[in-house]
């Protein structure tokens, strides 16, 4: 399996941001209940395990408030930028 095919098959979801000053990252995934966030240097600054669908799509909702935008899947990086 590609991993272009696994990203889709997963369902995950990749999040930037801005929050004071600083770019962060989320990497969320339904259908293996988890939720990751990077700092700007790409440090993982928090790890969420277990969380059922609403509870994901509460945290997205949640950070797209902080101006969170989803980037395509084949979207060139930074683009939102």
């Amino acid at each position: 399996m590609k991993s272009g095919d696994r990203m889709t098959k997963n369902n995950i979801n990749i999040w930037v941001w801005l929050q004071n000053g600083r770019i962060m990252k989320a990497i969320s995934s339904i259908d293996n209940g988890t939720l990751k966030i990077y700092d700007e240097n790409d440090k993982l600054i928090l790890k969420r395990t277990g969380l059922n669908r609403l509870q994901i799509k509460q945290i997205e909702n949640t950070i797209i408030k902080y101006g969170a935008k989803r980037l395509d899947k084949h979207a060139e990086p930074f683009k939102f930028l």
